[in-house]
């Protein structure tokens, strides 16, 4: 497994362009991006949705998905009419298409392996303008195909902002690189019920790690019934139906 670079040596300075347009509103890539592989992914990986209900159509949101793969950010936003805000590593923006694409599709950088504080006031004034963020609870994509341990992230923004939190469970997308064997996996999304938690100005880490689990708690809970349905008809074919 090649192992992965935690530490993003570029200076905070060259995320700052990332951060502006963040907050700017610039996202009609997003619009773009969501037309050209919407069908795709549907018809490949046959995303189902659990829950879509969950999720407000407006006001501050953030949802928290557990995170496989680098498709995640798609497979969440695909059932949802509002556009989603991603929070992502640094490490992905480099790459001039690909970076081009983040920066005008709403996508703002977290610059691993250091106190970046840029991404939470990002979050945070994104929150303010009413928008939906997506923060992965893990903190970074788990490479084992089992669920990591939530990072204080997801349970600091909790916190501080006050915002719903909608707990996501995403199955099947461990299994998204198996492409390159012809094998195709099925994938499911469920939006969990939003949880909310009391304003806290400068919570501790200890907190912070406490409301994370609490998020995490809940993405387990469906993560595991997704699972086990997934495994009980592993062994006859029925059709799925789609629950929003």
């Amino acid at each position: 497994m090649k192992p992965q670079v935690y530490k993003d040596p570029r200076p905070a300075e060259y995320f700052d362009q990332f951060h502006e347009s963040a907050r700017k509103g610039s996202v009609w890539m997003y619009s773009i991006a969501r037309v050209v592989l919407t069908l795709p992914t549907l018809l490949i990986y046959r995303v189902k949705v659990i829950g879509r209900r969950n999720v407000p159509r407006k006001g501050a949101l953030v949802l928290a998905p557990n995170h496989f793969s680098q498709l995640d950010h798609f497979f969440v936003g695909l059932y949802l009419r509002r556009k989603v805000r991603f929070m992502a590593k640094s490490q992905l923006f480099g790459p001039h298409v690909l970076t081009f694409i983040f920066k005008h599709g709403g996508v703002f950088p977290v610059r691993r392996g250091h106190h970046d504080e840029e991404a939470f006031k990002t979050a945070y004034q994104l929150l303010d303008q009413g928008e939906m963020v997506l923060v992965y609870a893990e903190g970074g994509r788990s490479r084992s195909g089992e669920l990591g341990e939530p990072k204080p992230g997801i349970g600091r923004i909790a916190l501080e902002s006050g915002a719903p939190i909608v707990p996501v469970a995403i199955h099947g997308s461990a299994k998204v690189r198996r492409w390159r064997h012809g094998s195709f996996p099925k994938v499911t999304i469920q939006f969990g019920e939003p949880l909310t938690f009391p304003v806290e100005a400068d919570p501790s880490r200890e907190r912070q790690l406490e409301a994370a689990g609490e998020v995490f708690d809940q993405v387990k809970l469906m993560y595991g019934e997704l699972a086990t349905r997934s495994a009980s008809r592993s062994g006859h074919r029925s059709p799925d139906r789609a629950q929003a």
